[in-house]
Order: structure tokens, then C-alpha cells, then sequence
């Protein structure tokens, strides 16, 4: 069963999008998040370890085209402490 915490969508030029996941980056390596919406808030502690999917996706769409979609998620289970090697990014 799934219950979300928190969810945002917005847009944003690339620059405001880089400076958003360089923020999300330093968050993640300080081991706490807080995110903030009008009056929705949730606190997200990152462990030492995690697992990261990152995923391209490119989807015909009837109206408007083409859309693509990046989306990476990490995902962890509080206490676990395993480690997987994986892609380079370059």
C-alpha cells in the first residue's frame, strides 16, 4: 500500500531546476530534507545508503507529440544498510 507524504509539480527553467537538485544533492549528502508547501510539510531523513533508478522515457502523446521524462528515484527501507553498484553518469 502506498500513502504519499508530500507531492509537488511545477515548472521551472533548467537554471532554477539545476539549482533545485544541487540543493536536493547537499540535503541527501547532510542526511535531512525538509520540504514545505503552503501548509503541507514533511521531514525525510537519507541514510548512508540508498538505491537510485534513473529512467529516460519517451512517450508519443495524440495533442502535443513526443514527451520525454528523466526521473530519478531513490528509495531505502529505514535501517537497511545494503549497497549495489551501478551506472556512471558522465
Amino acid at each position: 500500500m502506498e500513502k504519499i507524504l508530500f507531492k509537488s509539480e511545477e515548472k521551472k527553467n533548467s537554471l532554477e531546476i539545476a539549482a533545485m537538485f544541487r540543493n536536493i544533492a547537499d540535503k541527501i549528502e547532510q542526511g535531512k530534507m525538509i520540504l514545505r508547501q503552503d501548509e503541507n510539510e514533511v521531514t525525510v531523513d537519507f541514510p548512508d545508503n540508498m538505491s537510485i533508478e534513473i529512467k529516460v522515457e519517451e512517450e508519443i502523446k495524440r495533442t502535443k507529440g513526443t514527451q520525454l521524462k528523466l526521473e530519478i528515484e531513490l528509495e531505502w527501507y529505514p535501517g537497511d544498510s545494503g549497497h549495489k553498484t551501478g551506472v556512471v553518469i558522465e
